[in-house]
């Protein structure tokens, strides 16, 4: 059994055998070899011309803020027609937003913005979207073992394809709760290959119809950001890592969600792997999803997050970009 089997077969018989159920349920799902995964990544995604309509599908890890940031990127950059739709949710799985039996927690609170929410059936049915873009539930071998993640990324994904063949689809690959530095990095480091394509993507890219799912790397990009500041000392406006974080009403730190330092890194990635395109000398002052202005990150803080994304995004091939530096790959995953 490859190292992607591995994985699943674990998260499965833990799964079932704790239930006392096992003999109810199928094998785990078909995955992809180790080679045929990575040959699906062989020939990059041409880089667009003009703005993507985008359809983000997940939770507050996606948010308000971090999509309004991407089409204030987009249009600094000259791609006309880049909008966007959503819907989100709290800590939602996929599975939670394809099946009605397993309500969307914080539905309501999450899209009360009518402007920018679509149901995510009729959006990718409509077929009007170039690029879809989904993330996953954390803890994410919660969302394998209980969510069969798989097999719901593979059902958006071929929703989408089925109503738009041309469309792009991407996996947004998160981070996990931060808890020790190190315990921290070396999930950021090894969640790629083991989890997020390890066994979600391998297994839903061998299902029919799911077609190549690229990547939004994140999780990398933080863990690169991360050490380069700390082999600086800190930076004007960022210490350490935990800059990259909110903060609670009393002060304290948030472990997951983002501070507006943090969402603006992960704009910077997902317009760099969207439209293939350095986001050096962008702007970096934007405003929030409900017009005020977020709290901009120094100038040689933006120059640093800037330079990292394009480097982390072009050393790997599951951005769909042509690769800068092969020989970066294996540290970048």
């Amino acid at each position: 059994m490859n190292r992607r089997g591995a994985v699943l077969g674990m998260a499965g018989l833990s799964g079932v055998a704790g239930a006392g159920l096992w003999w109810l349920y199928p094998r785990p799902p078909a995955q992809l070899t180790d080679d045929a995964f990575r040959a699906s990544y062989a020939h990059p995604l041409p880089a667009p011309a003009t703005g993507l309509p985008v359809y983000h599908l997940g939770h507050s890890l996606v948010g308000h803020d971090m999509p309004a940031f991407i089409a204030q990127l987009a249009e600094s950059a000259g791609f006309a027609g880049h909008g966007f739709h959503s819907q989100l949710g709290w800590g939602s799985s996929l599975r939670d937003h394809w099946d009605p039996a397993h309500p969307v927690n914080g539905f309501a609170e999450m899209n009360a913005t009518q402007q920018t929410w679509r149901d995510p059936h009729e959006a990718l049915e409509s077929g009007a979207y170039d690029a879809f873009i989904m993330t996953e539930m954390v803890e994410l071998n919660d969302a394998i073992r209980w969510h069969d993640s798989p097999r719901h990324t593979a059902l958006w994904a071929a929703t989408a394809r089925r109503n738009a063949p041309g469309i792009r689809i991407y996996m947004y690959e998160s981070w996990p709760h931060l808890t020790t530095l190190d315990d921290w990095l070396h999930r950021l480091d090894n969640d790629p290959e083991t989890l997020w394509e390890g066994t979600i993507l391998a297994g839903a890219m061998a299902q029919p119809d799911t077609g190549v799912i690229h990547v939004i790397p994140a999780g990398r990009v933080m863990a690169a950001l991360t050490r380069a500041v700390a082999a600086q000392g800190g930076l004007a406006g960022m210490p350490d890592h935990t800059a990259l974080f909110a903060r609670t009403p009393t002060g304290e730190l948030d472990p997951i969600h983002l501070s507006d330092m943090g969402k603006y890194l992960v704009a910077l990635t997902h317009f760099a792997v969207l439209y293939h395109q350095d986001p050096r000398g962008l702007p970096h002052a934007l405003l929030r999803a409900d017009g005020s202005p977020a709290q901009a990150p120094s100038n040689e803080l933006a120059d640093l997050m800037q330079a990292i994304v394009w480097s982390v995004v072009q050393s790997v091939p599951e951005t769909g970009l042509a690769i800068a530096n092969p020989h970066m790959q294996r540290a970048t995953q």
